[in-house]
């Protein structure tokens, strides 16, 4: 079995992650996040305990950064997890 590239599945895993908290911090910045929760729980027969905040970009970008870091970190992980496990 092909070994995955540690690098490369980190920065995959991190853009993905960070690019789904991108769209939220959209989706608050343009006042359809809480549309959507409220959606969302409906959905699954349940109240809305949650009320979303107000837009802050200092917040966001840090929420895209942290989550774009823990993205590559458990990318790289598991990649390398990956390669241990399936070595032939």
């Amino acid at each position: 079995m092909k070994e995955l590239n540690t690098q490369k599945t980190a920065l995959v895993v991190g853009l993905f992650i960070g690019g789904w908290h991108l769209i939220w911090s959209l989706l608050i910045a343009t006042g359809l996040a809480q549309l959507l929760l409220d959606f969302v729980y409906w959905l699954h027969m349940l109240n809305n305990p949650f009320q979303v905040a107000p837009f802050n970009l200092t917040r966001a970008a840090l929420l895209i950064v942290v989550t774009f870091v823990v993205g590559c970190a458990g990318g790289w992980f598991f990649a390398l997890l990956w390669n241990k496990l399936h070595k032939s």
